[in-house]
């Protein structure tokens, strides 16, 4: 559902996504995982669109994002690390404008919108303006735009950042339920125990290059990680050297 092919992005001399190849297969929810500036949220940008690669091809359910971005588009959803709304408009009006977006309006988004608001219990706030909004319900007013159009894919970035425990577990069901139904999930995030627990594959990317992949089988295999859990295996893969930076810092 997405492939990504020798996809690159620079900036002047500096290479943020270096030359990826990567299939996300249909029905499968995906764990992207990486240091802070390894290229996790560059990738995603492009292939949300927001990014143009410098070299390569972003595939989304067999559209080239590049040849065809309005059909590429429609078949994704997008949730960004931090939740972007328009203040002055109230949680209806702002998803109202989304599906204008996508060209979609009349009943039918009516009727999807407020499923979709009494589903993240946000329909008692549909009328009143998003700059009254806490952190966790401007996310899941975000999680419910990229969700309106139906989409068959779903790229996300840190999506449990300001939910509650309730709102964590609910997002981890509705995940879940969206790629055993079909769906394909993108997701990239530092809780790695929650890669572990929901995650069908995952992919380490570090310095814009992707250096492992597969199940968490797979990917002991390749770091001859024996039964290491996934923290033991990022940080082998990432150069964690926090023993030896805690002992600078605390002799």
């Amino acid at each position: 559902m997405i492939r990504l092919t020798k996809l690159t992005k620079r900036y002047c001399k500096f290479t943020a996504v270096d030359g990826i190849d990567l299939e996300i297969r249909k029905g499968e929810l995906f764990g992207f995982l990486g240091p802070n500036g390894a290229g996790k949220t560059t990738t995603m940008r492009m292939i949300a669109g927001i990014l143009q690669p410098t070299a390569g091809t972003i595939e989304i359910a067999g559209d080239d994002l590049a040849a065809d971005p309005l059909k590429a588009k429609q078949r994704l959803g997008f949730i960004p690390d931090r939740p972007y709304v328009y203040d002055k408009l109230t949680g209806a009006e702002f998803l109202r404008f989304v599906a204008a977006l996508y060209g979609q309006d009349g009943e039918a988004v009516e009727r999807r919108m407020e499923e979709l608001l009494d589903l993240f219990e946000l329909l008692p706030w549909k009328d009143e303006l998003v700059e009254s909004y806490s952190h966790g319900m401007r996310q899941k007013l975000i999680i419910s735009s990229a969700l309106l159009h139906r989409p068959e894919v779903i790229v996300v970035d840190e999506p449990m950042v300001g939910l509650d425990p309730k709102g964590q577990r609910f997002l981890k069901e509705l995940f879940r339920a969206f790629v055993d139904r079909g769906g394909t999930v993108l997701m990239s995030t530092h809780t790695l125990d929650t890669v572990e627990e929901m995650c069908d594959r995952i992919g380490i990317i570090v310095g814009g290059k992707i250096l492992a992949c597969g199940t968490m089988a797979e990917v002991r295999q390749q770091t001859a990680g024996g039964d290491a859990k996934l923290e033991e295996l990022f940080l082998k893969l990432t150069g964690g050297v926090i023993d030896r930076e805690m002992d600078l810092i605390l002799d």
